[in-house]
């Protein structure tokens, strides 16, 4: 049998600690955070449910955009990941949109304990102007983000390299400090290169 990388085994730990909906909700601004983000349909519960090894951390639904709370993961005391809620498609009230946006923002621009953003992207439809629109903020803040192009067992195998090429060379000229990499949740294509990246930003 293949050895099991420590990583896989470090983030199956992983467990549902708390949601929050306002900032004083959020828990102390220390240690250290990962967040994911990205539009509802891009795969981002499967996508943490594959990286912790577990198959329903995040709750995935037939309908997106129904992650509508900052939903924080434990993987050990001072270390979590963040599940934003996903942006672009979710059928709810401005207002409720509105208070979303807000409090996104503020998360993002104000976290001391964020170290870096996931930001999933279905591979077929890269760099949305929702998408660039976050990097815009990660890069004001020079906030580390990756890329997980999801999907991406859905493009033969030269197409996928072809689009991650391309999203890495709009990378290099409009937000040199973001990555990107090729992630299939169902075929576990690319979980041990975001389990790099994640040890990196969490500090192990």
């Amino acid at each position: 049998m293949p050895a099991v990388a420590p990583a896989a085994i470090r983030y199956r730990a992983a467990h549902f600690l708390n949601s929050v909906n306002s900032l004083a909700q959020l828990p102390p601004d220390t240690g250290r955070e990962v967040a994911f983000a990205g539009r509802s349909n891009a795969g981002k519960s499967s996508a943490l449910n594959v990286l912790t090894g577990q198959r329903q951390l995040a709750r995935v639904s037939k309908t997106p955009g129904r992650t509508q709370l900052l939903n924080f993961f434990q993987v050990e005391p001072e270390r979590y990941l963040v599940d934003l809620p996903g942006y672009g498609y979710a059928q709810v009230p401005d207002a409720i949109r509105r208070h979303w946006r807000l409090l996104l923002e503020r998360y993002l621009r104000e976290r001391l304990a964020l170290r870096g953003l996931m930001l999933l992207m279905d591979i077929r439809h890269p760099l949305t102007p929702l998408d660039r629109q976050l990097l815009d903020g990660c890069a004001h803040r020079q906030l580390p983000a990756h890329i997980l192009l999801t999907k991406a067992d859905k493009l033969g195998r030269g197409a996928a390299q072809t689009a991650l090429q391309q999203v890495q060379k709009a990378l290099k000229r409009d937000y040199p400090l973001t990555s990107a990499q090729l992630f299939s949740a169902p075929t576990a294509l690319g979980v041990d290169e975001a389990h790099a990246r994640l040890d990196e930003w969490l500090g192990y």
